[in-house]
């Protein structure tokens, strides 16, 4: 029989890994969107960086599409 103590703490390191993992897929899809508009600002020659913000902007929505998708199926 496994000691509840030690069921709850598998339970907690799997919803930390969990968790660790989906902000880790948010900072990645954020920096690649914002990336991506830092290097069209840069080949456009730009002042401002507009193409860097509004990619950005982009990466975050997206990434908050894919937390909330992956919660979703997790929890189903």
């Amino acid at each position: 029989m496994i000691d509840p103590k030690e069921q709850q703490n598998t339970k907690e390191a799997t919803n930390f890994a969990k968790y660790t993992g989906i902000a880790f897929q948010m900072l990645a899809t954020i920096g690649v969107f914002a990336f991506i508009g830092h290097k069209i600002d840069e080949g456009r020659k730009s002042e401002k960086p507009i193409f860097t913000a509004l990619l950005g902007l982009l990466g975050v929505i997206v990434s908050l599409f894919q937390v909330v998708r992956s919660l979703n199926k997790k929890d189903k």
